[in-house]
């Protein structure tokens, strides 16, 4: 329990650098119960300040709350892409940022902010530790998600008071992630953004700083 072996350290760093956001390709092919089940007790296994695993996860099959919420989303991505102008406007409008039809399940990850009671240990100065440790579950969905070949994408433009009301979430729980899940026909070869030159992965020596900011590790 104290050790992995090669092949099982070189499997977990495998599953790391394969995730991705995954919005294409979804095929028609339901997850069975038995590893949906795997990758949320994955998710469940998350970190969480004081032990409070704020998370809680609502499963969507039904096709007219799938099609409210898409149609919050696109409400909200036509409103974004007001931020932007010619080309990278366009640019916008034409990238795949949902696959909430499509994809055989949805799932929103949720955060009860009241779990655990108003003095949860470790939560005293950082309130926001609840978010954070719902993060933590949603990346260990993810990561599980990968390793049984199931792709997950992220769908943030969304208002969250939309999404609570057309999910029915009592007033002290939040939507934190609204997630589109499936096997698909094939996982992209890295980020889409990063594909289509929207944004590059910047170089991991100019985020390490050694004792205080600004101080470099690895030297450019």
């Amino acid at each position: 329990m104290n050790s992995f072996s090669e092949a099982e350290r070189e499997a977990v760093y495998k599953a790391i650098i394969l995730r991705g956001d995954v919005r294409r390709n979804f095929v028609s092919t339901a997850i069975p119960r038995d590893i949906l089940f795997r990758i949320l007790t994955a998710a469940h296994h998350a970190g969480s300040v004081g032990f409070m695993q704020p998370w809680d996860f609502i499963l969507i099959e039904d096709r007219a709350i799938r099609e409210r919420v898409l149609d919050s989303f696109l409400q909200e991505r036509d409103r974004s892409a007001n931020f932007y102008e010619g080309q990278r406007r366009e640019l916008f409008m034409s990238l795949k940022l949902e696959g909430i039809l499509e994809s055989a399940l949805n799932l929103c990850v949720t955060c009860d902010r009241s779990r655990g009671g108003p003095h949860v240990l470790g939560r005293s100065t950082i309130l926001d530790t609840d978010l954070y440790s719902t993060c933590c579950a949603i990346q260990n969905l993810w990561l599980a998600s990968r390793t049984e070949g199931i792709g997950v994408g992220w769908v943030s433009i969304l208002a969250p008071e939309q999404l609570s009301t057309i999910l029915g979430l009592p007033d002290h729980v939040v939507p934190v992630a609204y997630l589109c899940m499936g096997y698909v026909s094939e996982f992209p070869d890295g980020p889409e953004l990063q594909r289509v030159g929207w944004r590059q992965r910047m170089p991991l020596s100019e985020l390490v700083h050694l004792n205080r900011w600004g101080d470099e590790l690895f030297p450019r």
